[in-house]
């Protein structure tokens, strides 16, 4: 298993040269990975300062050397793939090839979809999110590339240069469960993000779900059984306890989890303050 820190691109770590810090930090403490929020608006926690996350991520990247990098998660269906595709290949150039793509259709629906005259229909969105993680990793590829699809249209593009990552960088994709359309979208790829209506961002989700999720992905994917895909789930995890942390993740590791991304609790003060983050970082990843 391993181990990633989650943290919002508002507040605190809206700031560029915060996240350097942290990504640092984490990097020096033995953690795996670093993965920031995607959010242009999130009306809950309003009144903070956003930053952009590919600008955040950036920073990160220059400061350190061996962590994985990514967002958790971008809401393909408000981006231009085009732009989007430009992004994140820079990034994985950037960080010698360090990039964990995760995708979603983003929330809250109302604040950064309807709030810019966009539509908020579900089956609009899910039909780009599907289109437009096809065309990012045809514009990867560093190819020609042609579509006529329902929402893009692309006429004798090449996008150069292609992510130093090949075919492409690793592509994660979240949805909540027990809802099977996200799963049977992400079994195409290569992970999940599965957040769960009984646990929300911060909690740490039942083992009996996550069997169950577990078992309906790897169903979808019996005819890709012999390769990689993740399973990663997140939540607080008290840095001070090891037995404590072993009884919360041994058996979601067990379950089939493959990656533990330490969250901060969504209702809690602690979010977007940088000084509670770095503590539970400088405390180190869980050990099982």
């Amino acid at each position: 298993m391993r181990f990633s820190v989650n943290i919002p691109n508002f507040g605190d770590f809206a700031d560029p040269r915060t996240v350097a810090k942290v990504a640092v930090a984490a990097e020096q403490a033995g953690w795996d990975g670093l993965f920031v929020w995607d959010h242009v608006l999130h009306r809950k926690h309003g009144g903070r300062p956003f930053g952009d996350p590919w600008m955040l991520l950036t920073a990160a990247a220059l400061a350190t050397s061996r962590i994985r990098l990514g967002t958790l998660v971008t809401p393909v269906a408000r981006r231009r793939p085009q732009q989007l595709a430009r992004q994140v290949a820079t990034l994985d150039a950037v960080s010698g090839g360090r990039v964990t793509f995760a995708a979603g259709l983003g929330g809250p629906v109302e604040d950064e979809y309807a709030s810019f005259g966009d539509t908020t229909d579900p089956k609009v969105l899910a039909e780009r999110l599907d289109e437009g993680l096809d065309l990012l990793q045809r514009y990867w590829s560093g190819k020609p590339v042609n579509h006529e699809g329902r929402h893009y249209q692309v006429r004798d593009v090449t996008l150069l240069p292609a992510t130093v990552q090949r075919p492409r960088p690793p592509v994660w994709v979240a949805g909540f469960w027990p809802n099977r359309p996200p799963m049977r979208r992400a079994a195409r790829w290569d992970g999940v993000v599965p957040l769960f209506t009984e646990a929300r961002h911060g909690h740490v989700p039942p083992v009996d779900q996550v069997r169950d999720l577990v078992a309906y992905v790897r169903k979808q994917r019996e005819d890709r059984s012999g390769t990689p895909f993740e399973i990663v789930l997140g939540g607080a995890t008290p840095g001070d306890d090891a037995a404590g942390t072993r009884d919360l993740i041994g058996p979601l590791a067990e379950a089939g989890a493959t990656w533990w991304d330490e969250r901060q609790l969504q209702t809690g003060e602690a979010l977007d303050r940088l000084a509670p983050v770095l503590r539970r970082i400088e405390q180190g990843p869980p050990v099982l």
